[in-house]
């Protein structure tokens, strides 16, 4: 792929990244969401000389173009084309851990909502399709086509918080079989009684069918812990989302990983022995700024959270040759990791 393919995708909060990851030379990080490979390529050049990065990526097409993006790095870059919730297990395998720091950037690329063959947009007659890889077996077009009209206003009202849930799923199963993204929005348009408000009335439903084909929200929860689980002491996880579903399980996360007690209010004596194991690095969500959000409308709604690794009380309390012991290991894992990582 030339550059110009490259160009399709302009990474969310740049900067803010790579100052909330606090990238420095030598250091060890992960790219849960690759895509074209933007912000891979800037941890790689701010954790130059010898920083190495693992990214995911589930899409094929985009594993290509973010291999060849990243080719002048070498072996210091390695893009499986695998989901994010395989972090731990790919991190195991190649013993690269400890981690330096973690990124997702969730959502979809500019380049997947201008793929026209893909199903993501509704601006483009497409298949019926949203899958991120091809060799996962549901697709939106069985969803509308096979599954009950209850079930298909569950999905829409749970995943995409849409109050005309059930008249958007009686319109579907009145009007199927469905095969492509221009039947199914204008049956949503008419569904709702027109285009009102800010945002196309298909949105909110395209969302959720997309988050259900590809388990979006359950794959993100398990790939938090992992995460956590392979990031040092003193190592940044950084999460940008870009809807409330998102959001709230990044911030519940977030929450409880940050407190020693989990415990239900009003239990008189604490019995989770829960320990906190990150800080929140920021309270409050950072967002782009006006002048990105002007070169680039997609991230107006971008989200970012910051969180870092640190010491549990039970880790606390080892003497300092427990603690050297942990941080060799780490060390020698690091060392095995350079070694292994392609």
């Amino acid at each position: 792929m030339n550059s110009s393919v490259h160009g399709l995708h302009l990474p969310v909060m740049l900067e803010e990244s790579i100052h909330g990851l606090k990238v420095e030379a030598g250091g060890r990080y992960v790219d849960c969401t690759t895509g074209a490979g933007g912000h891979a390529q800037a941890i790689l050049d701010a954790s130059s000389p010898g920083g190495q990065l693992l990214g995911f990526e589930a899409d094929p097409q985009a594993v290509e173009i973010a291999r060849e993006r990243l080719t002048s790095f070498g072996s210091s870059a390695l893009i499986v084309n695998r989901n994010f919730s395989n972090l731990e297990e790919e991190c195991l395998e190649r013993n690269f851990f400890p981690l330096n720091g973690v990124l997702f950037d969730l959502g979809l690329s500019s380049m997947q909502l201008e793929e026209t063959g893909r199903g993501f947009s509704f601006q483009y007659d497409a298949p019926l399709d949203m899958r991120f890889s091809p060799d996962q077996q549901l697709s939106v077009e069985e969803i509308v086509n096979s599954y009950n009209e209850s079930d298909i206003a569950s999905i829409i009202y749970k995943y995409g918080e849409e109050p005309a849930s059930r008249r958007i799923a009686a319109a579907i199963v009145k009007n199927r079989p469905l095969y492509t993204t221009t039947q199914l929005a204008d049956i949503i348009v008419r569904a709702v009684g027109g285009k009102k408000g800010r945002i196309h009335p298909a949105t909110r439903t395209f969302q959720a069918l997309r988050i259900t084909v590809n388990r979006e929200l359950e794959t993100l929860e398990t790939a938090l812990r992992q995460a956590l689980n392979m990031l040092g002491y003193g190592g940044r996880l950084v999460v940008i989302s870009y809807h409330s579903l998102e959001d709230r399980i990044v911030k519940r996360f977030f929450r409880e990983e940050s407190r020693d007690c989990i415990c239900p209010p009003g239990v008189p004596v604490c019995t989770c022995s829960h320990r906190a194991s990150i800080r929140q690095v920021n309270r409050k969500i950072i967002t782009p700024s006006p002048e990105e959000i002007h070169k680039n409308p997609r991230s107006r709604s971008a989200r970012m959270r910051i969180a870092e690794r640190i010491i549990t009380h039970p880790e606390a309390s080892l003497n300092s040759a427990g603690l050297f012991f942990i941080s060799l290991t780490g060390c020698l894992a690091g060392i095995a990791g350079c070694m292994s990582l392609n």
